[in-house]
């Protein structure tokens, strides 16, 4: 750490919990930037001339006369095109042995844009993954968070999502990983040759819990920069919120504050809400849009952090093992894109919602078939057949590891229909019949 000419330094800490320490300063502004002993921390409360620094190494071993030096100013990032191909750590910093990054200083974390200065998301965002693009279709500027149990592939999901979404940028903002995720994503990106359009800020298990909560707002800095400066399509992808949302909790345990649900600070929605709301179209051209994964604690839904995050976005993506199959799939009954209305038929082929409509019909018909073989009644023949599209849906347009086209996954699901019910039984309109049900 440099200091530099009329920064404020002090050397009387009053408090120290494990997370925090308090003095008396003047003329500090809330959320400024701070060095405690060498360590960064930032401004989390004021009361009068008692300031409250959140320290996000930890306080252990500092001492009540440690030096405190503010900087004057909040957390800022070093935007530009140098960032693309490029690792960074919580406060910016490079960790992938390459140069400091020489661009313009912005302050991170700021308001999101007005909703009367955004556009009605309008563009699809093609994920090339099939359980999504068919079922769930996105659209530039959402919002939407992937529900998923520990267990499940969510990294390989947003590791491909990243490969293949139809996007100018891709941002990865990992918060908790460990090493072997970090490295997961840092040589598939490589060898993929797909560098020269992602970002990647990552806070790995090695890392202070409390660094998790600088993350989000890099990695939408640096989406606001290509977005409103260039005019480009980004996608930002968040994984873990849930370990993202744990670090509050920390920190507002650590500040004695009063817990709410499930032991998370009272202010989680606000603190989410914060950083959704930064995905939007631009009416001048660009766009932000934000695709997080929320892991579930055995399945809870009902939990604070997957509670408010519904609240806030515009639909979910389950991934579950489809046991039939036994493969991750994305759940055509769990997950909604609230968007898709406003691209499927358009953007996409005019017989997309009728295909995915009566997919998802049938599919419904086979788990209720499924329910009669469980509990020991007899199956109509339509049942087995039901049975058997539902587990050929599954294989070949659910499973996350199927990575195509929208127009192939419609033609798949076509030959789908085809192959298990008439005409009459997939109860699509006449002029799409006569011109995809071919023999």
């Amino acid at each position: 750490m440099k200091t530099s000419a009329f920064q404020k330094i002090y050397t009387k800490i009053e408090d120290i919990t494990k997370a925090t320490c308090s003095l008396y300063a003047e003329g500090i502004a809330n959320e400024e930037m701070a060095y405690v002993d060498g360590r960064p921390a930032q401004v989390v409360k004021i009361m009068g001339n008692k300031v409250v620094l959140q320290v996000f190494p930890g306080t252990q071993g500092i001492a009540t006369n440690a030096e405190v030096v503010f900087t004057g100013k909040p957390p800022t990032e070093k935007v530009g095109d140098e960032l693309l191909g490029r690792f960074f750590n919580a406060y910016g910093q490079p960790i992938d042995d390459g140069p400091e990054i020489e661009g313009e200083e912005v302050e991170t974390g700021g308001p999101s844009v007005n909703p009367v200065r955004r556009k009605q998301p309008s563009e699809l965002i093609a994920t090339g993954i099939a359980g999504i693009d068919l079922n769930n279709t996105l659209v530039t500027g959402q919002k939407i968070p992937f529900f998923a149990d520990p267990d499940q592939p969510f990294n390989q999901v947003m590791a491909d999502v990243a490969l293949r979404a139809e996007a100018d940028i891709i941002i990865l903002g990992g918060m908790g990983m460990s090493n072997d995720d970090y490295l997961y994503y840092r040589t598939l990106f490589d060898n993929a040759g797909a560098l020269d359009r992602i970002i990647c800020f990552m806070n790995t298990t090695d890392d202070p819990p409390v660094e998790r909560l600088l993350i989000p707002d890099m990695s939408l800095t640096a989406a606001e920069y290509f977005a409103v400066r260039k005019k480009m399509k980004v996608l930002v992808l968040l994984t873990d919120m849930t370990l993202y949302a744990d670090a509050l909790s920390i920190v507002s345990n650590r500040m004695d504050q009063i817990p709410s649900k499930d032991s998370m600070p009272g202010s989680l929605y606000s603190d989410l809400a914060k950083i959704y709301e930064k995905a939007a179209q631009f009416p001048e051209g660009g766009s932000i849009t934000i695709i997080a994964v929320t892991t579930l604690s055995g399945g809870d839904i009902t939990h604070a952090i997957p509670d408010n995050t519904g609240y806030i976005t515009e639909g979910q993506l389950y991934l579950r093992r489809d046991t039939e199959i036994g493969k991750v799939i994305i759940d055509p009954f769990r997950s909604l894109s609230r968007l898709k209305q406003l691209v499927i038929g358009t953007s996409t082929r005019s017989d997309h919602p009728q295909v995915m409509n009566a997919c998802i019909r049938l599919y419904a018909d086979a788990s209720g078939a499924m329910t009669k073989r469980e509990n020991g009644f007899d199956l109509t023949e339509y049942d087995e057949r039901t049975l058997d599209f539902a587990r050929a849906y599954s294989r070949e347009l659910l499973a996350i590891d199927i990575n195509i086209n929208v127009d192939l996954m419609l033609d798949t699901a076509w030959k789908l229909l085809r192959q298990f019910f008439s005409r009459e039984e997939v109860g699509i309109k006449q002029e799409y019949l006569d011109r995809y049900w071919k023999a």
